[in-house]
């Protein structure tokens, strides 16, 4: 249960470093070791099939493509704005009113409810290609079309004008 704590605590620092660096590359990285906590947590639930793709597919693929679309954009590091400290507060506060009442209800929740056991056959390679090739075929198949889209759209915007 203390790893879970850390391991949370860490990946919600990382999430925040995502958002809050000005540098596109350090977000894409720090988004990389986010992943790399979620892939940690499914380890810690057995899941290592899971944990496996999380890594591969994800912390792979995905940054892979993330990293050569911002280095093919040639993004550089963003000006901040400091004249909008009036929705940082807006902000702030409602991240704190959202994490008090996150903490009220998983409290609420563990107290009236008994912890249930993980089915038979989680995380496996069989669970998860019948859960994803035969239930959720249609998304699975979207998301491939919608990150082709992504690459050639990329492509398009950083094509040189002759």
């Amino acid at each position: 249960m203390i790893l879970f704590f850390f391991l949370a605590i860490a990946l919600v620092a990382s999430a925040i470093t995502v958002v809050a660096h000005p540098n596109p590359i350090y977000s894409a990285l720090t988004l990389v070791n986010a992943l790399f906590l979620i892939a940690v947590m499914f380890v810690l639930l057995d899941a290592h099939m899971i944990a496996a793709l999380q890594v591969i597919v994800y912390a792979g693929a995905i940054m892979v493509l993330f990293l050569f679309v911002i280095m093919l954009l040639g993004l550089e590091t963003e000006d901040r704005d400091s004249g909008r400290l009036g929705l940082r507060g807006v902000a702030v506060v409602g991240g704190a009113v959202l994490a008090v009442q996150l903490a009220a209800l998983s409290a609420a929740a563990s107290a009236k409810t008994p912890a249930a056991g993980v089915a038979a056959g989680y995380g496996s390679t069989e669970s998860l290609a019948e859960r994803l090739f035969e239930v959720h075929v249609l998304p699975f198949e979207l998301t491939s079309v919608l990150l082709l889209v992504a690459i050639v759209g990329a492509m398009v915007m950083a094509r040189r004008r002759v």
